[in-house]
This record gives structure tokens, sequence and C-alpha cells, in this order.
């Protein structure tokens, strides 16, 4: 099976025709997997067995028609619960997980047919930019062996590109959908805060996590989107605003007439890469001469943004991770004395070096004499944050800019400077702070890797940033261009 040169909506009807069986397309997937995941290293844990007993019943039953995913095997980012199927969140403390509950959005899936293909590799706990944080292996960018994926859902981003999957889940918390998606030359899109349910996500930043997904496409993200959203009991914070259906609204070049965007001079200013700018521009002109109408703005507090991401989102993951003390589930640690040596030893063997870092960090942000001048502080920023946006929508209909201010990087290159890995997210945060929806398409190409663009919309309106997607990648054929494992194509 050659992902590249098919959708979810020809698969779907290949299915449903039996054109293809689903024993067949699933065995295909695992034979895409197993010939490039040596060089890719993307998923942390195989469903093989049962993926093929799935593919068999669905194949006895039938393809339903108005069962979208049925038949049709998906790799899920392995912070999302899985019933049955090893979850790790990439973490050591977490090893043995075997959870007894699927996440609300796979529940949503499996209710549509969804086969799990496997569990993809992470930054551990969702904590970082580039999945070399991960505790079992370093995943690689499809497009040149030796950079980066993004992170934290670079399995899911560079198993997309790699054509093993369609499509796969991701969470962002920061950038960590859109980043990876632009350094894969893939479609990553972060729903509003709220627009998916968060029940079953292992939970870093509480209140900027999202799911959402990675695909070769516009279309079958939108289509995807629209499965995974809606209000859930589970989550207070999942929100009742009404679930569009976001493909069937997809026109032509059409839809962009008229459209007023927003370039922030702060997303094209000092510190993005020469080429990335270059890229960028096109594609703003691209939409001008599509009929659209470019202004430059200015989100003033941008410059705060990442300051001020990780201090809130390190503070409310250093609550998260008190649940991993080593006596409820996952790894305990061994040769202990007493009650503290569990929890002290468990934690210290468990959790790698970035989530102890951000645990202290967000402990200390949190400590009584330094709320008010760290926490309180950025809670604040977050709020002018929120306003720059707010002021800017007033006019404009979506902003937009590159998603990461360089391509992807060489493995190994920053990973000993946090300051640099975490200022990779500049472009990406405000987003979460601001609860917006964000997407990244294919854009473009600088020193041969891809560019993103990066596409922000208001609260709630995905619609209007696929639409608008979809017209650029409907006259463009940089979505077409694929990685030749290794060397660039």
């Amino acid at each position: 099976m050659n992902y590249y040169d098919t959708d979810l909506t020809q698969l779907h009807d290949d299915l449903v025709n039996k054109k293809i069986s689903a024993t067949e397309l699933t065995k295909s997937t695992f034979e895409n997997i197993k010939s490039t995941d040596d060089k890719i290293e993307a998923f942390l844990t195989l469903n093989e067995e049962t993926a093929l007993k799935q593919a068999a019943e669905a194949d006895e039953k039938g393809i339903s028609a108005d069962q979208l995913v049925a038949g049709i095997p998906l790799g899920v980012k392995d912070n999302i619960v899985t019933k049955g199927l090893r979850t790790t969140a990439a973490s050591k403390i977490l090893d043995n997980f075997n959870p007894i509950y699927d996440a609300t959005v796979i529940e949503k899936l499996k209710a549509q047919g969804l086969i799990t293909a496997g569990k993809l590799n992470l930054d551990e706990f969702a904590m970082g930019g580039s999945t070399e944080n991960s505790a079992y292996q370093t995943t690689h960018n499809a497009w040149d062996l030796t950079r980066v994926p993004g992170g934290s859902s670079g399995g899911s981003a560079a198993s997309v590109a790699a054509g093993q999957v369609l499509a796969a889940l991701g969470t962002d918390t920061g950038g960590s959908i859109r980043l990876p998606a632009s350094y894969n030359g893939v479609v990553g899109m972060k729903p509003t805060y709220g627009r998916v349910s968060r029940w079953g996500i292992i939970a870093f930043g509480s209140s900027l996590d999202q799911v959402g997904w990675l695909t070769q496409s516009v279309k079958d993200n939108a289509l995807l989107t629209s499965i995974i959203s809606g209000h859930d009991d589970h989550d207070l914070t999942s929100s009742t605003e009404a679930v569009p259906n976001f493909a069937s609204q997809l026109n032509d070049d059409t839809s962009v007439k008229g459209l007023r965007i927003a370039v922030p001079k702060e997303y094209l200013g000092e510190g993005v890469d020469e080429g990335v700018k270059d890229a960028i521009q096109k594609a703003l002109n691209h939409y001008e001469s599509l009929g659209a109408i470019v202004d430059e703005v200015s989100l003033p507090n941008t410059q705060y943004g990442v300051a001020a991401y990780y201090i809130i989102s390190s503070s409310e993951a250093s609550s998260n991770l008190q649940r991993f003390d080593g006596i409820r589930y996952g790894v305990r640690a061994q040769d202990v004395e007493n009650l503290e040596d569990v929890y002290v030893k468990s934690r210290s063997e468990g959790f790698g070096d970035e989530v102890k870092r951000r645990i202290m960090l967000g402990t200390f942000s949190l400590s009584a004499g330094f709320y008010d001048a760290y926490f309180k502080k950025a809670s604040q920023i977050r709020t002018l944050i929120r306003q720059d946006f707010e002021k800017v929508f007033e006019d404009h209909d979506l902003v937009m800019g590159p998603a990461g201010p360089t391509v992807a990087y060489k493995i190994g290159s920053n990973i000993t400077d946090p300051k640099a890995m975490y200022m990779n997210d500049v472009l990406t945060v405000p987003v979460n702070m601001a609860g917006l929806p964000g997407m990244s398409i294919p854009a473009g190409f600088s020193d041969n890797m891809p560019v993103g663009l990066q596409i922000i919309g208001k609260p709630f309106d995905e619609q209007t940033m696929y639409n608008a997607a979809y017209a650029f990648e409907q006259t463009t054929d940089f979505h077409k261009q694929t990685p030749n494992l290794g060397g660039q194509n």
C-alpha cells in the first residue's frame, strides 16, 4: 500500500466496495512499517496481532458506508491511553503500564471501526520539541535521517511522512503537533482548546493540552477531526459547541477571495531563518494571488510567550506528575527500605532529565514566596497574549506565519542547550496560551527540508482555517512531494 497515492475517502470506498480487504490493507501497513521503521524508529509498540484479528472481523462483517475509518490502520501517540495496549508516554516509569480503558478519542474512533496500528514515539510525557527526550529511542526525520522530526509528536509526524500510516493522532501543548508537521512536510491541526476531549490523555499541562491529527492532506485532517470532536462528560473542559462536518464545506480557491489575513511582524523577525522567511512570504503572496488581503500586524506580547509558557506548563506538569509515585501503577524501584525510598527512587529512576528539569521549575514557580513573582506573572502575560489575538481578530479572519523559526535541525545539535530547544517553540506557544486553533501545512522548502505555514484561527473557527489550507493545497504541489527516507526528493 502506497499511502502517498491515496486518501481516506478513496480507501474507505475501496473497502466498502471490496476492491481491497481490511486484512490486505492491514498486512500491507505492517509491511510498510517493518520495511522503514529500522531507519525512522517511529513506533514504540506494534499492535499487529490484534490489528489483524480486528481486520478479519471487519471483513467478515463488511465495511459500513457510515464508518469512515473502519478497516484502516492508524497510528496513536503513546501518551493516549489504549485499553489492553501498552502505553508508556515514552517514560521508563510507565514501562509496564497496560491501561484498562480507552481515551475518549479512541472510543470515538473505535465506534467508527478504528484499527490501531501501534503506539508512536514522543518526547517523554510530551516534554520536548525533538523526540530526543524519549526514554526508548530517537525518531528520525524521513526527509533526512540525520535530523530530528520535531516533537513532542515526532513519532506521529515521521510515521505519516514516511508513508507508514495514512494518519496518526498527536497532542499539542505548545506546538507539539504543528512543529513536527512543519519539519516533516505534513498537515497538523491543533483544534481549539475544549474542541476535543482530553480524557485518557496522560496530562502534561492541563490548561494547554489538546489532541489533534497529523495527516497527508487537509481533507483527511478535516474528516478525522470531525470524528474526535465534541463534548465529553468525562472532561469538564470539553466544549458543547456544535461540531461541523469540516470536510463537507471545503471548496476550491474561491473560498479565499476577500479573506483577511494578518501577518504578525514578530513572526518574521529576528531569529527566523531567511530561507523560512522566503518560503512563507511566497506562500502569503500566493494567497494574495487567490484574492486574499494580507496585512502586517503586531502581537507585541509574543516576546514574553516562551518564558510565560514554560512557567505555566511546568507548574501544571509538576502537579500532574505527582501521581507517578511507584505505588498505584507503573514501575516501582527495587532495593528500597521505606515508603519515602519508594517515592524518591521510583521517580529518580523513572523520570528522564528533561522531565525532572520541568518538575523542579514548576515546583519552584508554585512555591511560597515565588508564586506571585513567577506563576501569577506568567498568568497575567497569558491574558495579554490572548488580548493581542482578540484585537487582531477584530479586523482579520486568520493569522499566518511560519510554524517554526527554522527547518528541522540535526539530531544532537540542541539537546544539551535547553534554552535553544525552548526557543524553537516561540511561534507556536502563543496559540496554546490563548486557547486558539492552529495548524501547519506544507508551504515550501529551505535547505531541502520542508517549511510549514502556520494558520491560526478564531476560537472554534477551524472551518475557516481548513478552507484556507485546502485552497492553498489545491493550487500548489508542496503536499505531493515526498521524502526518500534520508535523501531529499
